[in-house]
């Protein structure tokens, strides 16, 4: 993993204003410290309620863990940064972290998928779905998601660390991803760049086509639902559906074009790595009443063992 001169990067961050950097930190420590406690409250939830023992919160509570991990990899070096001048990173670790960034993202892209085709086996096949979605069906799906996002992750960062960069250094971004990295590299990336679009681009939107689909195969199977099933039904969709498309709208623009880099990207970023892990919690909450009654008798069995 040797380059040719570059040893570190110099991340140009969110803003050059001091004034807004020092407001920004406030800002972004409260978005990470929500999101580490609303998905890890989630899983909570999930863990301790014998009454979320079904396919749908099994996948909810490996979303939530994903949606930890995946902010983490950029977030805390985004709000440290906000605090100093130069915003530097070594060359390792900007591939980790490229590393991590496709590994997650993809792995929730994955989980997002398979929480779609859940739902659409429990609407569509509902006398047959817990033969289909059983225990052993569900872990195996989970480990295909973090394989897959394993492999995505492997390809981009093979494409990435052997490139040579002479300089400059200077990433306009937050993080480091592919598309900047390649705008730095001191060769050709036109082919690189082709793959990446192939490997990144494309499972995005193939996976958003899939989900489609499979609404599409719900919207049509309820049409044989009575009024009050097919308000539960499309009650308990309308938070994933909200969430898929706050997740892959952004994650397209990003990646199924070529590898360019427009202003807009840096906002773009902070929306699917940052602003939709932080709304997660809040959106499977808020139009979820099981969730809501599970949590509401956490907090009272907490309140109950802490009274004794």
């Amino acid at each position: 993993m040797e380059n040719a001169n570059v040893s570190e990067f110099i991340l140009l961050g969110l803003t050059q204003s001091w004034n807004l950097q020092k407001a920004s930190f406030v800002l972004f420590l409260f978005f990470y410290s929500a999101i580490i406690l609303g998905n890890l409250l989630i899983i909570a939830t999930v863990k301790s309620s014998p009454h979320l023992n079904s396919p749908m919160y099994f996948f909810l509570g490996y979303l939530s863990f994903v949606d930890i991990c995946y902010p983490s990899v950029t977030a805390p070096k985004l709000i440290g940064d906000f605090l100093v001048e130069k915003k530097s990173i070594s060359f390792v670790g900007c591939i980790v972290q490229l590393f991590g960034v496709h590994f997650f993202g993809c792995t929730e892209i994955f989980l997002l998928t398979v929480m779609a085709y859940d739902r659409c086996i429990a609407i569509c096949k509902p006398l047959h779905y817990t033969m289909i979605m059983n225990k052993t069906v569900c872990n195996w799906m989970v480990v295909a998601s973090w394989l897959g996002g394993f492999v995505h992750s492997i390809v981009q960062t093979l494409l990435t660390a052997p490139l040579p960069f002479c300089g400059p250094n200077e990433i306009d971004h937050y993080f480091c991803d592919v598309h900047p990295l390649l705008k730095l590299a001191c060769t050709d990336t036109y082919i690189v760049g082709l793959i990446v679009i192939a490997n990144s681009g494309m499972i995005s939107l193939g996976c958003f086509i899939v989900l489609t689909v499979s609404y599409v195969v719900i919207l049509v199977s309820l049409r044989t639902y009575s009024s009050e099933g097919r308000m539960k039904a499309l009650s308990t969709c309308a938070s994933h559906i909200t969430v898929v498309i706050l997740y892959f709208g952004p994650c397209i623009f990003i990646y199924l074009r070529p590898s360019t880099t427009f202003s807009a990207d840096k906002s773009v970023a902070v929306f699917y790595t940052i602003i939709t892990p932080m709304l997660n919690p809040l959106i499977y909450t808020l139009r979820n009443q099981e969730v809501k009654n599970a949590m509401r008798m956490l907090w009272n069995r907490k309140r109950l063992l802490s009274g004794k």
